[in-house]
């Protein structure tokens, strides 16, 4: 407080002022503000605020944030006003209070007040952003809590609330005014930001980001691809591209394979079961497209995430020269065989290193029946450098639960495996002593090299797929 008044404010120069402030997180330098109008002045200095990591709330309540204060349109409009003209990097997640569709008569008005604010904030923020010359990076992820029906991702819904389009359509002209004013962009992500973007708004990207731009995200869950393999050609040096299954085309790997391109590092998949009617997988990659891809692009790594697709067609989309390093396979009615983990284990054992197996379902099926070995085991087993593994709907014993942790041993730097997945071998249980639960967390521990404990509680498991998608796909492309 010294720095208020008296020697101490007087003495340090606002330089050095400027120079501690910077060593603050987002949030704390927002309280500081508020001390006095000499620090307050310092901290809004524009080399404080090159990057911002957003998170608004749509709906209703508050939560906290990561970057702000507290949430809301007003506490968005404040921070863009300030930065948004200059911020080079910037990065929202807006965080859905509703849960359901305006179908439902409870809900509704929560509903209504959600998918108004998810307008207001969209454009609020992209109106301060329309003539920044500086930005390097967007990422943006939007709210799919209010606008999802039947697992596919509807922007009907928002037609309820912007009669006429004309908000929608505001949103999308002050998207591409932003890509075509921008001169360095670098990094653009938009996940399920619905009624945002469209298969024409990469065509507004102006020639020198697209010269500069390395990593790539479009995704909404619609049916029109927003990535069309004849707007990718300008985009010579991507590394990273992150788009819809079925829209990685022959065509798209081909072109990707180009000499005349840069390498492409990463690409991150994502396959929504519920939308293979309409989009189905028959004009994707080929297995002699992937070949050349890889042959081109020693250094690639995949990252798929499977959202209730059978088992039938995950078999048609594992192809052997698809260097997997990251599997998520996420599903509400499907089922994953047993067949699936052997193929992934099999194809997969020189780069899986992260393989998450989820289910939302009442059941718990038993992947070992009728196996002399637990798939799960085996996959442990084979992919020497897997270091994260994740299970819930499916039954884990609890002696094949011990055998992955030995065989993985403190390289497994995370195992979450949930309670209720857990089950114990009558037969093996009359020969161990003592409570089976401790046992099991006693020999895991071992196993490890470190406490560990199963999962008590679901829901950290069972997380929005899309939302694990696009914080998934973002560390995977960092630093590409």
């Amino acid at each position: 407080m010294a720095l208020c008044g008296g020697v101490g404010a007087s003495a340090l120069p606002s330089e050095l002022i400027v120079h501690i402030f910077s060593f603050l997180p987002d949030r704390d330098k927002l309280r500081a503000s508020a001390v006095c109008s000499r620090w307050r002045e310092c901290l809004f200095y524009p080399s404080l605020w090159s990057g911002l990591k957003l998170r608004a709330r749509t709906g209703t309540g508050t939560g906290s944030g990561s970057g702000t204060p507290g949430n809301g349109t007003g506490r968005l409009e404040f921070l863009m006003r300030r930065f948004g003209s200059f911020a080079r990097e910037l990065q929202l997640e807006l965080d859905g209070a509703a849960q359901s569709g305006p179908g439902d008569p409870e809900l509704g008005e929560r509903w209504r007040e959600a998918a108004h604010a998810y307008l207001d904030q969209v454009l609020c923020l992209l109106g301060h952003l329309r003539n920044n010359r500086n930005l390097q990076r967007l990422s943006l992820y939007g709210d799919t809590c209010i606008l999802q029906d039947d697992s596919i991702l509807d922007s009907s819904y928002l037609a309820q609330i912007d009669h006429g389009g004309k908000k929608i359509k505001e949103m999308q002209q002050l998207f591409e005014e932003i890509l075509s004013n921008s001169r360095q962009l670098k990094w653009l992500s938009s996940s399920f930001m619905l009624g945002l973007v469209t298969p024409c708004s990469l065509a507004s990207l102006s020639n020198p980001s697209a010269e500069t731009l390395e990593h790539l995200s479009l995704l909404d869950g619609q049916l029109p691809s927003l990535v069309s393999t004849a707007e990718l050609q300008r985009l010579v040096h991507l590394r990273s591209l992150s788009i819809d299954f079925c829209d990685f085309s022959s065509e798209m790997c081909r072109l990707l394979s180009a000499s005349d391109r840069a390498p492409l590092h990463r690409l991150s998949l994502l396959l929504n079961g519920a939308a293979l009617e309409a989009k189905p997988l028959d004009g994707t990659a080929t297995e002699d497209d992937l070949k050349a891809l890889v042959r081109r692009s020693a250094n690639l790594r995949v990252y798929l995430m499977a959202l209730d697709v059978c088992s039938q067609d995950l078999l048609r989309v594992l192809k052997p020269s698809l260097p997997l390093e990251r599997v998520h396979l996420d599903s509400f009615s499907t089922l994953v065989t047993d067949g699936v983990l052997e193929l992934i284990s099999q194809q997969y054992h020189k780069t899986l290193t992260h393989f998450v197996l989820v289910r939302d379902d009442g059941g718990f099926p038993d992947l070992s029946v009728n196996r002399n070995e637990d798939p799960l085991v085996l996959l442990a087993w084979r992919c020497v450098h897997l270091t994260v593994l994740i299970i819930h709907g499916y039954t884990v014993w609890s002696h094949n639960l011990v055998a992955i942790s030995r065989l993985r041993g403190s390289n497994l730097k995370v195992l979450t495996v949930s309670e209720e997945s857990i089950d114990f071998d009558p037969d093996q249980s009359v020969f161990i002593e003592g409570d089976p639960v401790h046992n099991l967390v006693k020999e895991v521990s071992l196993g490890l090299g470190r406490v560990w404990h199963p999962s008590m509680d679901s829901s950290v498991i069972l997380s929005d797929p899309t939302q694990h998608f696009h914080r998934e796909m973002l560390s995977f492309s960092e630093g590409v």
